[in-house]
């Protein structure tokens, strides 16, 4: 009680800290735009660490491959488990915990709603890197996908973007306007705040770029340079991607996701990205192997796994529009690229949970290989490919494990150094102090979490954290904490045991050899900076028995009550009327 009191109290004194930011944002004055770049923040949404064809993957991603070579691509750059946390530190430098998006509305369980930190809103006060470009005289523009709050004053036009085409919730069709789950009744986008609704002929990654292609050139006579946040549905749930992109992976998947994992494994220590004493984690017993699976399950999952990789391809050949456009315009010399994931790749399987079947019909969707990912179906993954997407590490989104922290991360453009690996230690919150730093707003960086990354990404330096430097993150009790190499980490059920686990990262980035035993004195004493990180940033304790995929569904179903809550009181009188008439029928008819 005495630590998740104190978490309370450290939120709120912060919070405090944090309302007199606007005020200084106002006085801020603009800085000159000689010289000044533009920035383009590309946001994937679920991308596994070697899902980019320059990290391994097998998807075709020429676009993005050529501007890691323009620049410096990350092999140790960790986000959060989830999405909404990953974006809100991403946008703020801050602490999930700092930013009242601690965990998903999705997922969070009764007795943390209202608390500090978790108003699954941004907290007034908190302040987006778009806040402080645009009080410096930046336009500020963003596509796709928002999560960060609903409603009036919760949305990008109320958080530092000139203009914003956006989707509030954690995700939709990419199709048409068609919800992707229970606990959402529609899909709400919405232009520069006001509630909207897409064109006829929609396509999500194609959209996006077109809308920002044209916001960009609604301002094109400017003396002002940009920043556009780009965030991407693909590869969210549902997976949908056109035909002529699916196609070119008809039988890519078809060896199943144990030799997938394999092969994963030993490109990544082939193209360096990991030391070669690493070893992957087999699946977990409770997975599926691939034999058992019928010829016809298989041929499902295969196409499910060739549309994920369409998916990337089609965002990919549009992200590749957007660059062709500022080429042409003579924009592209002058614009920092920064391109990430918010987290390891998804492994739910949403037709494991009762009636959703049912809402998939309901709503129009099919699961057909015939036209798996395109418009009126649904597609995903699942955990066993999830977990095979992930390699060489283990586990994968909602989880602290590598799978679902260390994502693929580059950024090039002007006075980055070009075509360079870095194995420096980088984390989401670094994003805005850099992108700040690099607009020449490095005193504005002073009270965040993260640190700028230019001397990395510029050459001057070698790392921008210190062996003794430790960086927490916590999501729904999936837990971390980085100190140089090692890791301390805590994983919740039902893919996890909830115990803190040790390891070495610079020989077992894999995490198959847990030292806690072995090292106790490291394993104290990080879990003594993982109390002090907890307690600073306001981490609540979970429930007992939380299960994270147990209250989706819960949640889900009380949205639905709330939804249809009258026709469900309406079916129920009717039903019991018909029973009682029965019953009163039954009797009447008995001889007496």
């Amino acid at each position: 009680m005495r630590a998740r009191t104190s978490g309370i109290l450290a939120g709120l004194c912060l919070l405090g800290s944090l309302m007199a930011t606007p005020a200084l944002l106002a006085q801020q004055e603009p800085v000159e735009p000689a010289g000044r770049p533009n920035f383009v923040l590309v946001l994937v949404d679920d991308a596994a660490y070697m899902d980019f064809g320059i990290y391994g993957g097998e998807a075709r991603t020429p676009v993005i491959d050529r501007l890691a070579r323009r620049g410096v691509m990350f092999s140790n750059y960790h986000s959060s488990p989830l999405c909404a946390p990953s974006r809100a530190m991403l946008l703020t430098g801050l602490d999930n915990h700092r930013t009242g998006l601690a965990t998903i509305p999705e997922v969070l369980p009764p007795e943390h709603r209202g608390q500090p930190g978790y108003g699954m809103d941004l907290e007034p006060g908190v302040v987006t890197v778009a806040d402080r470009l645009q009080a410096a005289g930046y336009r500020t523009y963003m596509t796709g996908k928002w999560h960060l709050g609903h409603g009036e004053g919760a949305l990008p036009d109320a958080h530092g973007f000139d203009r914003s085409f956006v989707l509030d919730a954690s995700g939709a069709d990419n199709w048409d306007e068609t919800p992707y789950m229970p606990y959402y009744r529609t899909a709400d986008w919405f232009e520069d705040g006001q509630r909207t609704h897409l064109p006829d002929e929609f396509y999500s990654s194609e959209f996006l770029v077109d809308r920002m292609i044209d916001y960009i050139d609604t301002d094109a006579g400017s003396d002002d340079p940009f920043f556009a946040y780009l965030a991407f549905q693909a590869i969210h749930i549902p997976v949908q991607a056109p035909r002529e992109f699916t196609d070119n992976y008809a039988g890519t998947y078809q060896a199943g996701w144990e030799t997938l994992r394999q092969a994963r494994t030993l490109r990544a220590i082939n193209l360096g990205l990991i030391p070669e004493s690493t070893e992957a984690m087999p699946l977990p017993d409770t997975m599926r192997a691939w034999s058992d699976l019928s010829a016809a399950d298989r041929e499902l999952y295969a196409r499910s796994m060739a549309v994920n990789a369409g998916m990337l391809e089609a965002m990919d050949h549009h992200l590749g529009r957007l660059v062709e456009h500022l080429e042409a315009t003579g924009q592209f010399d002058n614009t920092i690229f920064i391109v990430t994931s918010d987290n390891g790749p998804e492994p739910s399987n949403p037709v494991a949970e009762l009636g959703f079947t049912t809402w998939m019909n309901l709503h129009g969707y099919s699961r057909e290989v015939e036209n798996l990912g395109e418009r009126g179906s649904y597609a995903f993954i699942g955990p066993e490919w999830a977990m095979a997407a992930a390699a060489p590490f283990n586990l994968f989104k909602f989880y602290a494990s590598e799978g679902g922290l260390r994502v693929p991360f580059l950024v090039a453009g002007p006075g980055i150094e070009a075509g360079r690996s870095s194995g420096a230690a980088g984390y989401v919150t670094d994003v805005t102090p850099t992108i700040l730093d690099l607009a020449g707003l490095s005193h504005a960086t002073e009270e965040l979490t993260g640190r700028s990354l230019r001397g990395v990404i510029s050459g001057e330096a070698e790392i921008a954290y210190q062996p003794h430097d430790a960086v927490g993150f916590e999501v729904s009790g999936n837990s971390a904490l980085f100190r140089g190499d090692y890791k301390l980490v805590r994983n919740m059920p039902p893919w996890g045991d909830g115990s803190w686990q040790l390891f070495d990262l610079s020989v077992d980035p894999g995490e198959t050899r847990d030292l806690a035993g072995e090292r106790p004195e490291i394993l104290a004493s990080m879990r003594a900076d993982y109390h002090v990180y907890a307690a600073t940033n306001g981490v609540l304790d979970l429930p007992e028995d939380y299960d994270i995929h147990s209250q989706i569904s819960i949640n889900a179903f009380k949205r639905q009550l709330e939804f249809y809550g009258w026709q469900f009181a309406l079916v129920l009188v009717f039903g019991i009327g018909l029973i009682t008439g029965g019953i009163r029928w039954w009797l009447s008819r008995r001889p007496r």
